[in-house]
């Protein structure tokens, strides 16, 4: 089995934090989720780990929603949204590994997806119309993870977002036409933007394997993680356990509101609503924490000594796949539903610091400002959920809160203050070994 051996940097890290420092992360949650300042969140959730799959710390605080006296728990259900991307990339990529599934096919993907084929770009005339024309490249799988293949959120691009009124373009009903019967924004293999793209590899690995992605899901990296709670048809035990969504308005305060990706909480009678690739799972956060660490130990879960992955699919998959196309991390997150995602940069960096993508992760490109070293992967979910595993240092992290719109900074705030002291414990620890 492939592990990390004593001479890795940071890999004598202790089982736990110690029980001071513990105490200060919980105080540092602390300031967030008790009184009813603007920085107030209702309730979160984190977890530390390493490569061995055991948390070295977590800890859940405040309460299931702003208007609930339940307490948040490590059991509570959240909508973890693009945190599915992690489960659906790990899932191409076994399906890539076994020969099965092709990075650069476009055969493979046409045959499998005929509706790529003959997908338009939507551009402007110069008069401001909206025009459909033909792609001039064809569409890889490769591309459906590193998110160059065009797609696009409505909520995000305005153009998309304009071009579905009267009715709306909604990236969260929970009907697949919605998020198929779609044009590109951009030519494939032009630009990198965030999109949908990851509800298509959902898509051609259900209609490869024959499965909904919920069979598929558990068969093959779920149950053997032991992550009994995550679905994409949450059962109405899971619903009873289930977060309450938030929403900060203009002056900072939170108030409830209804969950945006609510069709599979409202499924009755074993309805299936369809299996979302890139968004469309629930589940308790913690869980996630197995899987992460998993890609820390190059692909195996040390917990149950099952390979998932090869090392050299994970290699591929930390590696910068638009080395050609970077991100400016200053660039703000572009916004045309205000209401869904703030207009700011997550982390602000300097002006020239650049990020990558990865299959299908983000990937940094410098240290972070709390200790993450570059290379870094990294993302997040709508509801203000943060994810990253920084293999340098052997450490992972998890953070997770139901929040509206996206890039809350109480969320980000709290995620940095306990980042730091986190690493600062590492950087003595390893000067103590």
């Amino acid at each position: 089995m492939l592990t990390y051996t004593p001479t890795d940097r940071y890999a004598m890290m202790s089982s736990t934090l110690s029980p001071s420092l513990q105490a200060k992360l919980c105080d540092i949650i602390a300031e967030y989720t008790t009184g009813d300042s603007d920085r107030k969140i209702a309730g979160l959730v984190f977890s530390a780990f390493r490569n061995d799959g055991q948390p070295v710390f977590q800890h859940a605080a405040g309460t299931r929603g702003i208007a609930s006296e339940e307490p948040m728990s490590l059991d509570t259900i959240f909508w973890v949204a693009s945190f599915t991307k992690l489960a659906t990339s790990v899932a191409c990529m076994q399906l890539v590994e076994q020969g099965l599934l092709q990075l650069d096919d476009a055969d493979q993907v046409e045959s499998i997806c005929p509706e790529l084929r003959d997908v338009k770009v939507l551009t402007r005339t110069a008069e401001g119309k909206f025009e459909l024309v033909d792609k001039i490249r064809r569409i890889t799988l490769r591309m459906l993870l590193n998110h160059t293949a065009g797609f696009g959120y409505a909520f995000e691009d305005e153009k998309l977002a304009e071009y579905g009124r009267p009715a709306g373009a909604d990236d969260f009903s929970g009907e697949a036409v919605h998020r198929i019967n779609r044009p590109l924004v951009n030519q494939p293999s032009e630009v990198f933007q965030y999109g949908i793209s990851m509800d298509w590899v959902g898509l051609i690995i259900e209609r490869f394997s024959g499965k909904s992605l919920d069979e598929y899901f558990k068969e093959k990296i779920f149950q053997p993680l032991g992550m009994q709670s995550v679905t994409f048809h949450p059962s109405e035990e899971a619903k009873s356990h289930l977060a309450y969504m938030n929403r900060r308005s203009a002056d900072g305060k939170l108030k409830h509101t209804d969950h945006l990706y609510r069709e599979p909480l409202l499924a009755r009678g074993g309805e299936k609503i369809p299996c979302a690739g890139g968004h469309g799972c629930f589940g308790k956060p913690t869980e996630f924490t197995r899987l992460i660490s998993m890609l820390l130990n190059h692909g195996l879960d040390a917990p149950t000594g099952m390979r998932f992955l090869k090392p050299s699919t994970v290699k591929e998959m930390f590696k910068d796949q638009i080395a050609d196309k970077p991100r400016y991390s200053n660039v703000c997150v572009p916004v045309a539903k205000p209401e869904w995602a703030n207009p700011t940069p997550l982390f602000p960096m300097p002006d020239d610091h650049t990020e990558g993508w990865g299959l299908s992760f983000s990937i940094s490109h410098f240290p972070s400002n709390t200790g993450r070293a570059a290379g870094t992967g990294s993302w997040e979910g709508l509801a203000n959920l943060f994810w990253f595993v920084d293999r340098t240092n052997n450490i992972g992290c998890i953070i997770g809160s139901q929040i509206l719109p996206y890039g809350d900074r109480p969320v980000l705030e709290c995620l940095d203050r306990i980042e730091t002291e986190i690493y600062k414990a590492l950087r003595e620890e390893t000067g103590k070994n």
